[in-house]
């Protein structure tokens, strides 16, 4: 590996680590998500292995991001940090089947209607 490529894998490792917490994972759980056991995603976070092109759309999809979001720099044009907490719920929520997405929604409607009627 370059010098460039080690930069690289560790600082995508910190935002892979970063990610996975903010959704309240274990390297194991998301190991298990993917196919993986803990070590493997333990180092792809320190950036001792690189990751496998084939592996980022599972892993985005696994954390709720795009593979843009694992790939790229957050410090980037328009980023001000993480995400903040619902934020990061919507993204969740757009994983789950359909028609767990229609309770969420449904229960929104209900919530936000009592908020603007009261």
């Amino acid at each position: 590996m370059t010098d460039h490529d080690t930069t690289f894998f560790k600082t995508f490792g910190q935002r892979l680590t970063d990610m996975r917490k903010a959704r309240g994972l274990t390297q194991a759980q998301l190991g298990e998500t993917l196919g993986l056991d803990q070590t493997a995603v333990a180092s792809y976070e320190i950036g001792r292995r690189r990751v496998p092109l084939s592996l980022l759309a599972p892993l985005g999809k696994a954390l709720g991001v795009s593979v843009a979001e694992l790939v790229e720099d957050e410090k980037g044009p328009g980023k001000r940090g993480p995400a903040p907490k619902l934020q990061r719920q919507l993204d969740q929520v757009t994983l789950l089947p359909q028609a767990k997405q229609k309770f969420v929604s449904e229960f929104l409607d209900t919530v936000l209607q009592a908020q603007t009627a009261g």
